[in-house]
């Protein structure tokens, strides 16, 4: 697939180290950037070292639209759960982001808020890098599988398997919310390039299963084949099926 490249690195701290240049390359060479970003465990590291380039004057991130992937809803900003809170405490708190963009998880109208975010996207220019995570049942962002690729940012009713996944975060399963609004996979496919982060043995067989397994909304990762720009890093525990 000429489309992918995948780098394999040795442990998580690679991983991350070798996503953030990417992101520093990509500021290098447009400073006004809109980044499309994730949260979950995986890109925590990313943003660490983000963190440590912007304090040691190598990254300026002023002229920086970002984007967002999701938010669960409802939920306040000021949720310790919510993604808007995980933005602030692992990276907006850190560096100078021009202009930070979240799902609104406290809109009275989830419809009007997905139908607005997606109006802000476009009016952006598009995002031009959109980092992912990927589920083990192969969402990304909140797209879960289903029987169609759903198409812009909408609300989303989230799978078991993702509760369960996420449940690590809360006091337990009971309090993780069970929807969220989610870019769509259209939405994320109109980005100009992707870069997806995994980690862990727990996400080789989904690793493996989007890269070269059938394109089909069962796996919404798999749709990634069609970009014409992804980016594919993994530690060897999550590449250990396509090495």
């Amino acid at each position: 697939m000429s489309n992918v490249k995948i780098f394999v690195e040795k442990d998580y701290a690679a991983l991350s180290r070798r996503s953030a240049q990417i992101i520093k390359a990509r500021l290098e060479e447009k400073a006004a950037s809109v980044l499309g970003l994730a949260t979950g465990s995986t890109p925590i590291g990313t943003y660490e070292e983000l963190v440590r380039l912007f304090n040691a004057g190598e990254i300026d991130f002023s002229q920086v639209t970002a984007f967002n992937l999701d938010e669960y809803f409802p939920v306040t900003k000021e949720n310790n759960q919510s993604y808007a809170y995980f933005m602030r405490k692992n990276l907006f708190g850190f560096v100078n982001v021009k202009e930070t963009n979240i799902p609104n998880g406290e809109a009275k109208n989830h419809e009007t808020e997905c139908a607005e975010y997606e109006k802000k996207i476009a009016a952006s220019g598009g995002i031009d890098l959109q980092i992912l995570g990927i589920g083990n049942n192969g969402h990304i962002g909140f797209n879960e599988p289903t029987d169609v690729f759903p198409s812009v940012t909408h609300y989303v009713e989230l799978d078991a398997s993702t509760i369960k996944a996420n449940a690590r975060f809360f006091a337990n399963e009971s309090e993780v919310p069970r929807h969220a609004i989610t870019m769509g996979i259209k939405t994320i496919m109109q980005a100009k390039k992707i870069l997806l982060l995994a980690s862990g043995a727990g996400k080789a067989n989904i690793i493996r299963d989007a890269l070269f397994g059938a394109i089909t909304p069962a796996n919404p990762s798999s749709v990634l084949q069609l970009h014409h720009d992804v980016t594919v890093i993994v530690d060897e525990d999550a590449g250990k099926f396509i090495c």
